[in-house]
């Protein structure tokens, strides 16, 4: 094992203990390198530090916002906890579904109508410390063909008490007899470091016309 192997090695194992994060960065040149970052540091701590610094406070306030160090745990891991989706309709009232879904006698979690105009817009907590580049995704299929896979960067979010909300662009489902039936998806969200923080699957209709009882 030549200098350059056990140099990457040790770095591998101070990640494993927990007490380094390791990162590969290219040069000007295209050549790979190392990088170690410091261990991740709780927010709680972190606000903490130099708080007598007025500057610095400010810097951070803007920075974050104003976070309840109180409402912070002790942990460095970010917590997400999505609430509930909501399906927008123009002229219909809001479905608001809470995540888990539960699903109809049928078990189907919601039902569209064909060719019709509707959005989402979910709901979300973050907790404990700053989750960087969530984003979720939402693959469809019919009668096991994939049919659609929707990714969207929803951003980067610091500790609240209040929810985040996001709301999707507007869109259009399918027409016609062979576009209506039985839909399988799966939602996920997830960071940047690959943190999965729901994977949820679950069924959906798309009729002729809309639910009895909804319109």
């Amino acid at each position: 094992m030549d200098d350059k192997e056990k140099e990457k090695e040790k770095v591998k194992e101070k990640h494993a203990d927990g007490t380094d994060v390791e990162e590969e960065e290219e040069d000007e040149e295209g050549n790979k390198r190392i990088v170690v970052l410091g261990p991740q540091v709780p927010l709680k701590e972190q606000l903490e530090l130099d708080k007598d610094d007025e500057s610095l406070r400010r810097w951070k306030e803007q920075l974050l916002g104003q976070v309840d160090t109180e409402q912070l745990g002790e942990t460095a891991e970010p917590e997400v906890k999505v609430l509930n989706l909501t399906i927008l309709s123009p002229g219909r009232p809001d479905l608001v579904l809470p995540i888990p879904f539960r699903a109809d006698e049928k078990g189907y979690a919601f039902a569209l109508k064909d060719g019709s105009p509707y959005s989402f817009r979910f709901s979300f907590i973050v907790s404990n410390n700053i989750v960087s580049g969530l984003k979720y995704t939402n693959t469809v299929w019919k009668t096991g063909v994939k049919v659609e896979n929707q990714k969207m960067m929803l951003g980067t979010f610091s500790p609240q008490l209040e929810p985040y909300v996001y709301e999707g662009e507007e869109e259009t489902t399918p027409a016609g007899i062979f576009a209506r039936g039985s839909y399988s998806a799966k939602l996920k969200f997830v960071d940047d470091d690959g943190k999965c923080y729901l994977e949820m699957s679950y069924y959906f209709e798309i009729r002729k016309e809309w639910t009895a009882g909804t319109q």
